[in-house]
């Protein structure tokens, strides 16, 4: 038993102190608006799906969301449970504001991988394994099934909660986040700060608060608390000197580059900011918009940052003197292939974005 004569007294809380913190909880107290709502599988896909290729697609997953992580015994299993009518858990989606995006859209904040799914099973890209409740359906590709039985998963619903345009996007985050995980989960740029410290990470910290990439290169409040300009400086450099060598999985080529390059001088360092500033003062100079799509715009999609970024990096590598013509590719059919399709992170993806970038500039200087 504890001696109540060595332990320290609890302190004692004033009624100013109790008038402190109602005060603090009523101002830091956001409106949150939501719908709940109830789509069909066919509906959910085809709001994905129309428009996906041009970037222009309804329910959208946002650049700095994952790509295709589960495997195909996992999407099957996922599918396995919308036929035996199991319940599926809320997606959760966001009505951006007019400003972040002025086509309507709902940005997925969580259920990027089920609706993935959905898709690839509806297009007959997934053949469903290693189901343990329903295993005549092993093998399965959706065509294969019965008509009857395709119209009746196509019917099935999923509940999807929409928080409305009214609620910025830092309440959209923490909504969500303390929602689907009870605690927020370190992205891939904190964890690397964590596991890999080191002088190259300190270098992308400093790059990525440089103001002129700030300007030409919009990311919300909310993700540059996550580290998220970071990232795109990491990206930067991780390509440009190594993207011939990707493969296909962008975390594991990104750790294996910064890991690298914790080892290297500050002479290597100083090289590195030198032409990472060099590729801002030319992208401000011939590009209006930055890296942004368009003027006003509060989000850079990773990919679009990327290709003109390193292309543009590329080209001044061969002529230090670049005047291009005209930028009139970045609204081409080509240029917006490479930079919105949903395979964006396949390996000849990669190398295609970057060298048309590299090739435009050089071709028309």
């Amino acid at each position: 038993m504890l001696n109540s004569s060595n332990s320290s007294p609890e302190p004692k809380i004033t009624d100013k102190e109790r008038k402190e913190v109602e005060g603090e909880i009523r101002e830091k107290q956001k409106i949150v608006d939501y719908n709940t709502m109830e789509y069909p599988v066919e509906v959910l896909v085809q709001k994905y799906r129309e428009g996906l290729e041009e970037d222009i697609n309804e329910l959208y997953v946002p650049d700095y969301q994952r790509d295709m992580a589960w495997d195909e015994n996992r999407q099957s299993k996922f599918i396995e449970s919308i036929f035996l009518g199991l319940p599926i858990p809320y997606i959760f989606v966001a009505d951006l504001r007019p400003e972040e995006d002025d086509l309507g859209r709902l940005e997925i904040v969580d259920g990027t991988q089920r609706i993935r799914t959905l898709n690839r099973f509806i297009n007959n890209e997934l053949r469903l394994n290693g189901l343990k409740k329903l295993e005549k359906l092993n093998g399965f590709r959706y065509k294969d099934l019965l008509l009857s039985r395709q119209r009746r998963f196509n019917r099935s619903s999923l509940r999807m909660i929409v928080l409305t345009e009214k609620a910025d996007e830092e309440t959209r985050r923490d909504m969500f986040e303390r929602i689907n995980t009870g605690s927020v989960e370190l992205n891939d740029m904190e964890k690397r700060r964590g596991i890999s410290p080191g002088p190259f990470v300190k270098l992308l910290g400093k790059l990525a608060k440089n103001p002129k990439f700030n300007q030409l290169c919009p990311i919300s409040d909310a993700l540059k608390r996550r580290r998220e300009p970071e990232e795109f400086v990491l990206r930067f450099f991780a390509y440009l000197n190594n993207y011939q060598n990707f493969k296909n999985q962008v975390r594991e080529f990104l750790n294996t580059y910064l890991e690298e390059h914790n080892e290297h001088q500050a002479d290597n360092f100083d090289k590195m900011r030198s032409e990472f500033e060099r590729m801002l003062d030319f992208v401000e100079k011939h590009f209006p918009n930055g890296f942004a799509k368009a003027k006003g715009h509060v989000r850079t999609p990773r990919i679009r940052f990327e290709a003109i970024s390193v292309g543009v990096a590329l080209a001044l590598r061969e002529k230090n003197n670049l005047e291009p013509g005209s930028i009139d590719w970045l609204d081409s059919k080509e240029f917006k292939e490479y930079t919105t399709s949903d395979a964006s992170n396949s390996r000849p993806k990669v190398i295609r974005r970057i060298e048309y970038v590299r090739d435009q500039l050089l071709g028309q200087s």
